[in-house]
Protein backbone atom coordinates (compact mmCIF):
# COMPACT_ATOMS: atom_id res chain seq x y z
CA UNK A 1 0.00 0.00 0.00
CA UNK A 2 1.48 3.32 -1.11
CA UNK A 3 0.92 6.57 0.78
CA UNK A 4 1.06 9.97 -0.94
CA UNK A 5 1.92 12.85 1.38
CA UNK A 6 1.31 16.37 0.11
CA UNK A 7 2.91 19.52 1.49
CA UNK A 8 1.76 22.90 0.23
CA UNK A 9 4.22 25.73 0.82
CA UNK A 10 4.59 29.45 0.29
CA UNK A 11 7.46 31.46 1.78
CA UNK A 12 7.99 28.78 4.40
CA UNK A 13 11.76 28.89 4.72
CA UNK A 14 11.62 29.09 8.53
CA UNK A 15 9.69 25.85 8.98
CA UNK A 16 9.60 23.65 5.90
CA UNK A 17 12.84 21.80 6.60
CA UNK A 18 11.32 20.33 9.78
CA UNK A 19 8.31 19.25 7.72
CA UNK A 20 10.43 17.60 5.04
CA UNK A 21 12.68 15.81 7.52
CA UNK A 22 9.69 14.43 9.42
CA UNK A 23 8.36 12.86 6.21
CA UNK A 24 11.67 11.54 4.92
CA UNK A 25 12.51 9.98 8.30
CA UNK A 26 9.40 7.78 8.34
CA UNK A 27 10.08 4.06 8.69
CA UNK A 28 7.37 3.20 6.14
CA UNK A 29 9.00 2.56 2.77
CA UNK A 30 6.20 3.19 0.26
CA UNK A 31 5.83 6.97 0.52
CA UNK A 32 5.32 9.28 -2.43
CA UNK A 33 6.19 12.77 -1.23
CA UNK A 34 4.74 15.67 -3.22
CA UNK A 35 5.56 19.33 -2.52
CA UNK A 36 3.52 22.09 -4.14
CA UNK A 37 5.10 25.53 -3.78
CA UNK A 38 3.08 28.62 -4.65
CA UNK A 39 6.00 30.52 -6.16
CA UNK A 40 7.90 31.41 -3.00
CA UNK A 41 10.18 34.44 -3.05
CA UNK A 42 12.28 33.46 -0.01
CA UNK A 43 14.60 30.46 0.45
CA UNK A 44 11.82 27.85 0.42
CA UNK A 45 12.73 26.37 -2.97
CA UNK A 46 16.42 26.27 -2.11
CA UNK A 47 15.61 24.25 1.00
CA UNK A 48 13.26 21.91 -0.91
CA UNK A 49 15.91 21.32 -3.58
CA UNK A 50 18.37 20.07 -0.95
CA UNK A 51 16.11 17.02 -0.67
CA UNK A 52 14.92 16.77 -4.27
CA UNK A 53 16.43 13.31 -4.79
CA UNK A 54 14.09 11.97 -2.09
CA UNK A 55 10.97 13.89 -3.12
CA UNK A 56 8.80 12.31 -5.81
CA UNK A 57 7.33 15.53 -7.24
CA UNK A 58 8.13 19.22 -6.78
CA UNK A 59 5.95 21.89 -8.35
CA UNK A 60 6.73 25.59 -7.95
CA UNK A 61 4.38 28.06 -9.61
CA UNK A 62 1.85 30.75 -8.64
CA UNK A 63 -1.47 29.39 -7.45
CA UNK A 64 -4.79 30.54 -6.02
CA UNK A 65 -3.89 29.78 -2.43
CA UNK A 66 -3.37 26.82 -0.15
CA UNK A 67 -6.44 24.86 -1.26
CA UNK A 68 -5.53 25.22 -4.92
CA UNK A 69 -2.12 23.81 -3.98
CA UNK A 70 -3.77 20.90 -2.16
CA UNK A 71 -5.90 20.17 -5.22
CA UNK A 72 -2.81 20.14 -7.42
CA UNK A 73 -1.17 17.68 -5.05
CA UNK A 74 -4.22 15.43 -4.89
CA UNK A 75 -4.41 15.39 -8.71
CA UNK A 76 -0.77 14.24 -8.87
CA UNK A 77 -1.03 11.65 -6.10
CA UNK A 78 -0.74 8.01 -7.18
CA UNK A 79 -0.82 6.46 -3.71
CA UNK A 80 -3.65 4.32 -2.35
CA UNK A 81 -3.86 6.70 0.64
CA UNK A 82 -3.43 10.49 0.66
CA UNK A 83 -2.37 12.65 3.60
CA UNK A 84 -1.71 16.40 3.74
CA UNK A 85 0.98 17.89 5.98
CA UNK A 86 1.24 21.68 6.08
CA UNK A 87 4.62 23.36 5.67
CA UNK A 88 4.75 24.51 9.31
CA UNK A 89 3.66 21.14 10.75
CA UNK A 90 5.64 17.96 11.26
CA UNK A 91 5.05 14.34 12.28
CA UNK A 92 5.60 13.55 15.94
CA UNK A 93 7.77 10.47 15.35
CA UNK A 94 9.16 8.29 12.56
CA UNK A 95 6.51 5.59 12.95
CA UNK A 96 3.47 7.75 12.19
CA UNK A 97 2.78 6.48 8.67
CA UNK A 98 3.25 2.85 9.70
CA UNK A 99 0.71 3.35 12.49
CA UNK A 100 -1.76 5.03 10.15
CA UNK A 101 -1.49 2.35 7.48
CA UNK A 102 -2.10 -0.37 10.07
CA UNK A 103 -5.54 1.17 10.66
CA UNK A 104 -6.63 0.80 7.03
CA UNK A 105 -8.36 -2.53 7.36
CA UNK A 106 -11.08 -3.87 5.06
CA UNK A 107 -13.77 -1.30 4.44
CA UNK A 108 -11.95 1.64 6.05
CA UNK A 109 -11.98 4.79 3.89
CA UNK A 110 -10.11 7.18 6.18
CA UNK A 111 -8.08 7.35 9.39
CA UNK A 112 -7.71 10.33 11.71
CA UNK A 113 -5.77 10.89 14.93
CA UNK A 114 -4.75 13.52 17.49
CA UNK A 115 -2.63 16.65 17.22
CA UNK A 116 -0.80 19.09 19.47
CA UNK A 117 -0.16 22.78 18.95
CA UNK A 118 3.39 23.76 19.81
CA UNK A 119 5.27 27.02 20.25
CA UNK A 120 6.55 28.39 16.94
CA UNK A 121 10.15 28.49 18.13
CA UNK A 122 10.25 26.05 21.03
CA UNK A 123 8.53 23.14 19.31
CA UNK A 124 8.86 20.88 22.34
CA UNK A 125 6.58 23.26 24.26
CA UNK A 126 2.96 22.10 23.93
CA UNK A 127 0.33 24.85 23.98
CA UNK A 128 -2.84 22.93 23.11
CA UNK A 129 -3.91 19.32 22.69
CA UNK A 130 -6.52 18.37 20.10
CA UNK A 131 -7.75 14.96 21.21
CA UNK A 132 -10.31 13.94 18.59
CA UNK A 133 -12.09 11.01 20.20
CA UNK A 134 -14.19 8.40 18.45
CA UNK A 135 -16.54 9.70 15.77
CA UNK A 136 -20.27 9.20 16.16
CA UNK A 137 -22.59 10.24 13.33
CA UNK A 138 -24.14 13.59 14.17
CA UNK A 139 -21.06 14.84 15.99
CA UNK A 140 -20.52 17.60 13.42
CA UNK A 141 -23.78 19.19 14.56
CA UNK A 142 -22.22 19.44 18.02
CA UNK A 143 -19.15 21.23 16.69
CA UNK A 144 -16.87 18.19 16.28
CA UNK A 145 -14.28 17.80 13.56
CA UNK A 146 -10.98 15.91 13.33
CA UNK A 147 -7.71 17.82 12.80
CA UNK A 148 -7.16 17.94 9.07
CA UNK A 149 -3.37 17.28 9.15
CA UNK A 150 -4.07 13.94 10.87
CA UNK A 151 -6.61 12.83 8.28
CA UNK A 152 -5.53 10.18 5.78
CA UNK A 153 -8.04 9.36 3.07
CA UNK A 154 -8.15 6.71 0.38
CA UNK A 155 -7.35 8.27 -2.98
CA UNK A 156 -10.62 6.97 -4.37
CA UNK A 157 -12.55 9.17 -1.91
CA UNK A 158 -11.15 12.27 -3.60
CA UNK A 159 -11.98 10.80 -6.99
CA UNK A 160 -15.54 9.94 -5.95
CA UNK A 161 -16.44 13.05 -3.93
CA UNK A 162 -14.10 15.78 -5.13
CA UNK A 163 -11.31 17.84 -3.58
CA UNK A 164 -11.14 21.26 -1.89
CA UNK A 165 -13.49 24.10 -2.82
CA UNK A 166 -11.81 27.31 -3.95
CA UNK A 167 -14.93 29.24 -2.91
CA UNK A 168 -13.66 29.08 0.66
CA UNK A 169 -10.52 30.83 1.89
CA UNK A 170 -10.00 29.25 5.32
CA UNK A 171 -12.60 26.49 5.74
CA UNK A 172 -12.27 24.34 2.62
CA UNK A 173 -10.71 21.61 4.74
CA UNK A 174 -13.72 21.74 7.08
CA UNK A 175 -16.09 21.64 4.11
CA UNK A 176 -14.28 18.64 2.61
CA UNK A 177 -14.34 16.74 5.91
CA UNK A 178 -18.00 17.62 6.47
CA UNK A 179 -18.83 16.47 2.94
CA UNK A 180 -17.13 13.10 2.99
CA UNK A 181 -17.75 12.13 6.63
CA UNK A 182 -21.10 13.66 7.60
CA UNK A 183 -22.81 13.78 4.19
CA UNK A 184 -21.40 10.74 2.41
CA UNK A 185 -20.76 8.70 5.57
CA UNK A 186 -17.38 7.22 4.64
CA UNK A 187 -16.02 4.62 7.05
CA UNK A 188 -13.55 5.93 9.63
CA UNK A 189 -10.99 4.53 12.04
CA UNK A 190 -9.67 6.62 14.93
CA UNK A 191 -6.02 6.27 15.87
CA UNK A 192 -5.78 7.53 19.49
CA UNK A 193 -2.24 8.86 19.15
CA UNK A 194 -0.67 12.30 18.70
CA UNK A 195 0.78 12.06 15.22
CA UNK A 196 1.20 15.72 14.19
CA UNK A 197 2.77 18.75 15.83
CA UNK A 198 1.36 22.02 14.53
CA UNK A 199 2.93 25.39 15.18
CA UNK A 200 0.39 27.66 16.87
CA UNK A 201 -0.96 30.70 15.03
CA UNK A 202 -3.36 29.49 12.32
CA UNK A 203 -5.00 32.06 10.04
CA UNK A 204 -8.62 31.37 11.05
CA UNK A 205 -7.82 31.91 14.75
CA UNK A 206 -5.32 34.78 14.41
CA UNK A 207 -7.83 37.50 15.27
CA UNK A 208 -11.44 38.05 16.32
CA UNK A 209 -12.23 39.27 12.80
CA UNK A 210 -10.72 36.15 11.28
CA UNK A 211 -12.73 33.98 13.69
CA UNK A 212 -15.94 35.72 12.53
CA UNK A 213 -14.98 35.15 8.90
CA UNK A 214 -14.23 31.50 9.66
CA UNK A 215 -17.65 31.16 11.28
CA UNK A 216 -19.27 32.56 8.12
CA UNK A 217 -17.36 30.04 6.02
CA UNK A 218 -18.39 27.20 8.32
CA UNK A 219 -22.02 28.17 7.71
CA UNK A 220 -21.39 28.26 3.96
CA UNK A 221 -19.82 24.79 4.12
CA UNK A 222 -23.09 23.35 5.42
CA UNK A 223 -25.13 25.27 2.85
CA UNK A 224 -22.92 24.12 -0.03
CA UNK A 225 -23.67 20.52 0.90
CA UNK A 226 -27.41 21.02 1.37
CA UNK A 227 -27.04 20.15 5.05
CA UNK A 228 -28.81 21.52 8.09
CA UNK A 229 -26.59 22.25 11.12
CA UNK A 230 -27.70 22.01 14.73
CA UNK A 231 -29.02 25.07 16.54
CA UNK A 232 -25.73 25.55 18.40
CA UNK A 233 -23.26 24.11 15.87
CA UNK A 234 -21.50 27.41 15.15
CA UNK A 235 -21.22 28.27 18.81
CA UNK A 236 -20.08 24.83 19.96
CA UNK A 237 -17.41 24.47 17.26
CA UNK A 238 -15.17 27.35 18.48
CA UNK A 239 -16.07 26.67 22.12
CA UNK A 240 -14.88 23.08 21.77
CA UNK A 241 -11.35 24.44 21.41
CA UNK A 242 -11.34 25.71 24.98
CA UNK A 243 -10.84 22.23 26.40
CA UNK A 244 -7.73 21.88 24.22
CA UNK A 245 -5.98 24.20 26.66
CA UNK A 246 -6.85 22.09 29.71
CA UNK A 247 -3.74 20.24 30.82
CA UNK A 248 -4.12 16.50 31.15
Amino acid sequence: MKVSIITVAYNSDQTIEDTIKSVLSQDFSEIEYIIIDGGSTDRTIDIINRYKDKIATIVSEPDQGIYDGMNKGVALATGDIVGILNSDDFYSNNGVISSVVSQFKDGVDAVYADLVYVDQLQTEKIIRKWISGEYVHGAFKKGWMPPHPTLFVKNEIYKNYGSYSLELKSAADYEFILRVIHKHKINLNYLPEIIVKMRAGGVSNASFKNRINANKEDRLAWKMNGLKPGKLTFIRKPLSKIKQFIKK
